[in-house]
C-alpha cells in the first residue's frame, strides 16, 4: 500500500501534469502516432477520459488533422508527435501550417536526456529541426517548467500573426515528479482596435463609387469579420475578391459583390487591378503568386490601402497610401460609423452599383451553367461539369475541403452560399493536406458533416486519413476527382511551348496508370464503403447519398484528363 506523506503529497509526473494544463485549456482532442517517447503521456491519458487520443497512421497526417481542427474549432489544436523521426515526416504539413498561421502546439517526445551522452536511438536535436517553421521552440528541461511554456505555447500560437509553436518533450522530464501546481488559464483580449482609421476613413471615402475594390483575405476568417466585412462591401458597393491562395472564402459566395478569388499570376492580378483606382486589402498574403511573371500584381497608379494584425505584412511588397495594424473584426466595428456619414451624399450612386452587381452576378452564372450543360452529356465527365454537380450536392451548408486542382478553381465559381465558413483549401501548396484535414475540421465542428474533394494525386499523400475517419465514425464524405495524372503539372507544361516536353508529347512522372489506382477498393481495405462514378448524371446522386449516411465513405468520380 501506498502512503502519502508530507514530502509526496500534491506530487505527480511531468506527463499527469501535462495533462492537468490540457485539461484547464479546454482540449479535447490529441492528435498524434505514438512511439516510445511519448508512452508517458499516453499513459497519463489513460486517467484522463475526457481527451480524446485521434490516432493517425502517419505524422504528417496527424499535422493536418490538427490543422483543420484547429481552422473548424477556432482555437489551438494540440499535437503529439514521435522524436526527431516523426517531427521529420511532419514537415511538410507544418509548412502548410505556418503559411496558414494555423494555431498548433506542437510536442514531440525526446529521448531520455539522462543518456543523450551515448547517442541513444531516436536522440536527435529537436529544437533545431521544427525551428524554421515554428514561431519559436524549445526543449522542456524538468517538469516544473511544463505549466509556463505550455500556457505560453498555446497563447503564442493564437496571438497575432498565429501558427505553430513547438515544445521538445524527453521522456526523464515526462516521468519525473513536481509538485508544482498547474496554474490557471489567462483571459487576454488580443482583439486591438487600428489606429488612424479617421484617415482611412477619408480616403476610402474620397475615391469615386465603383472605383475601389475590396480584397477579402484569410484573416477575415480568423477574426470573425465576415458580417463586418459584408457591411464594408454593402457600403461601398465595391466589388469583392479572394486572396489568390486563400485558405478560405470569408465571404458569402452568394452575395452579389462577391467577385471571386483572384488568379494566382501577378499579370493577370494586374489586369483585375488596373480596372479600379484603389485596393483596400483586409488581412496578409493576400497577393500570393505562384509562377513568375515580369509585371507587378498592382499596376501604377493603383492605390493600395491595407489592415492587418500582423504588422509584418504591411507594406512588405507594395507601397501603400494608409496600412494600419489592428483586429479586423474590432477595427472595422470602429470604422463602418465613420464611413457612413462620409458617404450619404453619394448613396443613389452606391444603389445603383449594388443593382448592376446583382445583373451580372445573374448573367455570369448563367453562362457558367451553361457550359455546365453543354458538357454534360459528355463520354468522359469534364472537371467543370464535375465541380458544378459537387456544388450542386454539396448544397449551401455543408463544409467543403478541397485538395482538387483539376476541379477547385471551377469548384470556387459554382459555390453559392450565404455563409462565409463553407470553403476550406490548403494554402501552404504542401500536398496530403486535405483528407486528414477533413477529419479535423470535422471534429472541430462538433462531428459535423464534411465534403472533401480531393484530386488522386494528392489523396495518394495521405490515404490513411480514411481509417482514421472510419474509426472515429466521422460523416465525412471523400470526394476523389481522378484524371490519373499530375493535372496542374502537365497542364503548366503544354502552356510552355519551348519544353521539349510539349514537342515530343511526353511527360516524365506524371501519370498514375500502369496500374491505375483503384481508390474503391482502397477505401474498402480501410473499412470505408466506397463508389466509383464514371456518368455525370451520377456525381450528385452518390455525394447526396454519402452524406446522408451520417457516415464515413468515398465517391470516386472518374474525370477527362489534361
Amino acid at each position: 500500500m501506498l502512503i502519502e506523506t508530507v514530502e509526496t503529497a500534491g506530487r505527480r509526473r511531468g506527463a499527469d501534469l501535462l495533462v492537468e494544463v490540457l485539461r484547464s485549456e479546454g482540449v479535447r482532442y490529441i492528435f498524434g502516432n505514438p512511439g516510445t517517447t511519448e508512452l508517458p503521456l499516453i499513459d497519463a491519458l489513460t486517467e484522463a477520459p475526457d481527451i480524446a487520443y485521434i490516432l493517425a497512421l502517419q505524422e504528417a497526417t496527424a499535422v493536418a488533422m490538427a490543422d483543420g481542427y484547429a481552422q473548424g474549432a477556432r482555437r489551438p489544436a494540440f499535437l503529439n508527435l514521435h522524436t526527431a523521426g516523426g517531427l521529420g515526416h511532419a514537415m511538410g504539413g507544418l509548412v502548410n501550417s505556418q503559411v496558414s498561421g494555423t494555431p498548433l502546439v506542437v510536442t514531440a517526445g525526446q529521448q531520455d536526456l539522462r543518456h543523450a551522452l551515448t547517442d541513444p536511438l531516436l536522440m536527435g536535436d529537436l529544437v533545431a529541426i521544427a525551428d524554421p517553421v515554428m514561431k519559436w521552440a524549445r526543449e522542456v528541461t524538468s517538469p516544473d517548467q511544463i505549466p509556463i511554456l505550455l500556457r505560453r505555447a498555446f497563447h503564442d500560437a493564437a496571438a497575432a500573426p498565429s501558427g505553430p509553436v513547438f515544445l521538445s518533450l524527453p521522456m526523464d522530464v515526462m516521468e519525473a515528479m513536481s509538485a508544482v501546481p498547474a496554474g490557471e488559464t489567462s483571459t487576454i483580449d488580443q482583439r486591438a482596435v487600428a489606429g488612424s482609421l479617421d484617415r482611412l476613413a477619408d480616403k476610402l471615402a474620397a475615391i469615386a463609387p465603383g472605383r475601389l475594390a475590396l480584397i477579402a483575405g484569410d484573416e477575415i476568417d480568423a477574426s470573425d469579420a465576415s458580417a463586418q466585412m459584408v457591411a464594408l462591401a454593402d457600403l461601398l458597393a465595391a466589388p469583392v475578391y479572394g486572396s489568390s491562395w486563400p485558405a478560405h472564402i470569408p465571404f458569402p459566395t452568394a452575395h452579389p459583390l462577391w467577385a471571386g478569388n483572384l488568379p494566382t499570376r501577378a499579370d493577370a492580378i494586374a489586369a483585375i487591378l488596373g480596372r479600379y483606382d484603389a485596393v483596400f486589402a483586409l488581412g496578409g498574403k493576400s497577393l500570393i503568386t505562384v509562377l513568375y511573371s515580369e509585371v507587378s500584381a498592382v499596376p501604377p497608379g493603383v492605390q493600395v490601402f491595407q489592415l492587418s494584425a500582423d504588422v509584418r505584412d504591411l507594406g512588405r511588397t507594395y507601397a501603400t497610401s494608409l496600412s494600419t495594424v489592428g483586429d479586423i473584426r474590432a477595427s472595422l466595428d470602429a470604422l463602418l460609423p465613420l464611413l457612413r456619414p462620409r458617404l450619404a451624399d453619394r448613396a443613389e450612386a452606391f444603389a445603383q452599383l449594388r443593382a448592376q452587381a446583382v445583373t451580372a452576378r445573374a448573367e455570369r452564372r448563367a453562362t457558367l451553367a451553361a457550359a455546365a450543360d453543354a458538357a454534360f452529356e459528355d463520354p468522359v465527365i469534364a472537371p467543370l461539369v464535375a465541380a458544378r454537380e459537387v456544388a450542386r450536392a454539396v448544397g449551401a451548408e455543408t463544409t467543403i475541403v478541397d485538395e482538387a486542382p483539376a476541379t477547385l478553381t471551377h469548384l470556387r465559381t459554382f459555390l453559392d452560399s450565404p455563409s462565409a465558413h463553407q470553403y476550406a483549401a490548403m494554402r501552404g501548396g504542401v500536398l496530403g493536406w486535405g483528407m486528414p484535414a477533413a477529419v479535423g475540421f470535422s471534429l472541430g465542428l462538433d462531428r459535423a458533416p464534411v465534403v472533401c474533394v480531393v484530386g488522386d494525386g494528392a489523396a495518394m499523400y495521405s490515404p490513411q486519413a480514411l481509417w482514421t475517419a472510419a474509426h472515429e465514425k466521422l460523416p465525412v464524405t471523400f470526394v476523389v476527382i481522378n484524371n490519373a495524372e499530375y493535372n496542374i503539372l502537365k497542364t503548366f507544361m503544354k502552356g510552355q511551348a519551348h519544353y521539349a516536353s510539349v514537342r515530343a508529347n511526353r511527360f516524365i512522372a506524371m501519370d498514375l496508370t500502369d496500374p491505375r489506382i483503384d481508390f474503391p477498393a482502397l477505401a474498402a481495405s480501410m473499412g470505408v464503403p466506397a463508389q466509383r462514378v464514371t456518368r455525370a448524371a451520377d456525381i450528385a446522386p452518390a455525394i447526396e447519398a454519402g452524406i446522408r449516411s451520417g457516415g464515413t465513405n468515398l465517391v470516386e468520380v472518374v474525370v477527362r484528363a489534361t
